[in-house]
């Protein structure tokens, strides 16, 4: 029996086994998938971030990705550039994930891949071909996707029309470099937005958040979305002008944006997206990813698996701030009425964007 398991091997959980295994846990380590990909979402590291991941004892260097430090928005014909409160990263979750799981396993964690945790019950996970593994404490890292018997309600707004997530690969090209730069660019349309960030590779990482009604608009075709998108929005056109459309797009769909775990059984740890879904659009879900596992890690030291109700309570107060904001700004820039006034803001009022951008990120008490 181990002293802690934990279901996913993403960023938050990686990175919870990493202080686990420090701290003198017998920790196990299970993700589903056999090989390290490149996950839909988190392709942005803020400066906050970074400093997580020095503590953690992933250098910067290694990761190698593009030195981000300004933030760009577009609304029509309007724009703004804005510097960030201090240099960020673009890197893929390939490289990211790759390098915490490979840090977990050096603290000494036991990773073992092609694990399908389906169910959770009783300090037991359940695997998909039967197995039962116990352990004092459970760390459930299972990323965006819904976990069987832990549902994620979105806002009542939300309901009737979810959101979904896509993202294509745009390949690297010498005008990626020329138009974006050292920048992260958000792109407003109505009902949605476009984040666009240069990785490790010079390609670009073209994430969108997108109401369901704005792809039934196109057809339900994601490619055909923003092809659309392309030709209604002159600078996301310019950047996808280049683009390789024999790649898929990723696509998750219902993603419950604002949600927050408040409760959960002693011996249980939710993490990262299965603790609350930051709006995409601040750039913080790595951020949350690696702060939950920290303060989880923490109060696990302190009290063991007792300490779980308490962790899950301080940590959905601690993102009421940072998620109220991320929710005001996504609303307003997917307002096709209030999204040029907030570019326009943006351009006049830099120390606002600064605030916005440092009023986002999560510090967990």
């Amino acid at each position: 029996m181990s002293d802690a398991i934990v279901v996913g091997a993403g960023p938050a959980g990686s990175a919870a086994a990493i202080g686990l295994a420090r701290s003198g846990a017998t920790t196990l380590l299970l993700e589903r998938t056999r090989e390290t990909g490149d996950a839909l979402c988190g392709g942005f590291l803020s400066w906050q971030t970074l400093q997580r991941l020095d503590a953690l004892g992933i250098e910067r260097a290694a990761l190698g990705g593009q030195a981000v430090r300004r933030v760009r928005l577009f609304a029509g014909q309007r724009q703004s550039e804005t510097a960030l409160p201090g240099e960020a990263m673009g890197v893929s979750r390939r490289r990211l994930d790759g390098a915490l799981q490979a840090a977990a396993v050096a603290a000494g964690a036991g990773l073992e891949r092609g694990i399908h945790a389906t169910a959770l019950e009783g300090g037991m996970v359940q695997t998909r071909d039967g197995a039962m593994l116990a352990a004092s404490s459970i760390f459930l890292a299972a990323g965006k996707h819904g976990f069987r018997g832990f549902p994620r309600e979105p806002a009542a707004w939300q309901r009737a029309d979810p959101a979904m997530g896509l993202r294509l690969r745009l390949p690297a090209h010498p005008s990626l470099d020329r138009l974006i730069g050292d920048a992260v660019e958000l792109h407003l349309f109505d009902r949605g937005y476009a984040g666009l960030v240069r990785q490790e590779d010079g390609s670009g990482n073209l994430c969108l958040a997108a109401h369901k009604s704005r792809l039934d608009d196109a057809g339900g075709d994601p490619a055909a979305l923003l092809r659309m998108l392309g030709d209604t929005l002159p600078h996301l056109g310019e950047r996808l002008a280049h683009a390789d459309w024999s790649r898929a797009v990723d696509a998750i769909g219902h993603v419950p944006y604002g949600w927050r775990a408040r409760h959960t059984a002693p011996g249980l740890f939710r993490l990262g997206d299965q603790a609350g879904v930051i709006p995409s659009l601040a750039g913080e879900g790595m951020g949350l990813a690696l702060a939950s596992a920290a303060a989880a890690v923490a109060a696990w030291r302190h009290d063991g698996g007792d300490a779980a109700p308490a962790y899950q309570k301080r940590l959905a107060a601690t993102m009421t701030r940072p998620f109220a904001l991320a929710n005001l700004v996504w609303r307003m820039g997917e307002n096709r009425h209030t999204a040029g006034a907030m570019t326009s803001m943006a351009s006049l009022f830099p120390a606002l964007v600064r605030m916005m951008s440092e009023a986002t990120r999560i510090e967990p008490r």
